[in-house]
């Protein structure tokens, strides 16, 4: 039987999704600025950089190509550093879908065991029967008071939803 923690109040942080079948959505806030400050100063850093690249006398010869594989250089460390941005947690009647940085899962209720939040961890974490876990990096510790009510909202539906969830017969 999965064991949940019920002390979340009724109205607790979540954007319902788009389509109306998760009651829960949360996605990481200062993590996603971060991001969006260093993508931005990458992509000026290496502009700037790739303009500025022929102006000096150094004894080397730098051509156009050089210039526009600075900027692109820039570009591709930018879009890899937006991808800090992409982590989702969603939670609904059907199970918790997680998504990190690479990739998506969804996990039925029948699979989920509770959520935790390691000591000295920097996210939480879904934990599952097979006594595996899953991190979820969309609620992070530096969102403090954000993160605390993403988990009790996540708990209270776990306490709604796993209760009437069919179990399987290895469990």
């Amino acid at each position: 039987m999965p064991v949940w923690k019920r002390n979340a109040p009724a109205g607790a942080t979540g954007a319902a999704a788009e389509s109306g079948q998760w009651d829960l959505e949360v996605r990481p806030r200062r993590a996603v600025l971060t991001s969006r400050i260093v993508a931005g100063l990458l992509i000026v850093i290496f502009g700037v950089g790739g303009i500025w690249l022929r102006s000096g006398s150094t004894g080397v010869n730098f051509r156009t190509a050089d210039q526009i594989a600075m900027i692109g250089i820039g570009l591709v460390l930018a879009a890899g550093v937006l991808m800090l941005t992409r982590p989702r947690v969603r939670a609904g009647a059907r199970g918790v879908s997680v998504r990190n940085v690479l990739g998506d899962n969804e996990f039925g209720w029948e699979y989920i065991r509770g959520v935790s939040f390691p000591d000295r961890k920097s996210w939480a974490r879904l934990e599952l029967v097979d006594d595996d876990y899953v991190p979820m990096l969309a609620i992070r510790s530096n969102d403090k008071e954000y993160a605390a009510r993403a988990m009790d909202r996540l708990r209270e539906l776990g306490g709604k939803y796993a209760t009437t969830a069919p179990r399987s017969e290895q469990d």
